[in-house]
């Protein structure tokens, strides 16, 4: 069926009124098959409805990533802790054993300037006593 026009030439030209019926009947049949049965088609309060549901599980997938957001930034502060005062402690060793270093540095110090001495005092004794035998 192209038109209106041409169903009303057909049924008005139509030779008995089985024939008009049939016409009739197939023209509903392409109009049924071309839309939807009315209780498919979407009325505005059920796309109100759905949006409001949308619009509710968006919120309230909003407020869980919310809640998911500050569970990490609290978890990454406590990380983030964890570790200056993993830092600390490592500061802490590394100074301390920074001093014990400097701490035996000096007493190797000490102890080369003790054995310097020792020794240009024995090389003082053992001058004078070779210059006390060559003289004397």
């Amino acid at each position: 069926m192209t038109s209106v026009i041409e169903l009303y030439e057909q049924i008005s030209s139509a030779p008995d009124e089985k024939t008009r019926a049939r016409l009739i009947v197939e023209a509903i049949e392409h109009v049924e098959r071309r839309f939807p049965a009315v209780n498919d088609l979407a009325t505005n309060a059920s796309l109100r409805e759905t949006e409001l549901r949308l619009q509710k599980e968006i919120e309230q997938l909003r407020g869980d990533l919310q809640k998911e957001i500050e569970q990490l930034r609290g978890d990454l502060q406590k990380e983030i802790e964890q570790l200056r005062a993993e830092t600390r402690q490592i500061e802490g060793n590394l100074r301390r054993d920074i001093e014990q270093l400097r701490a035996e540095t000096a007493h190797h110090k000490v102890d080369i300037i003790k054995w310097t001495l020792g020794a240009l005092l024995a090389y003082a004794v053992l001058t004078l006593g070779a210059m006390r035998f060559l003289v004397g």
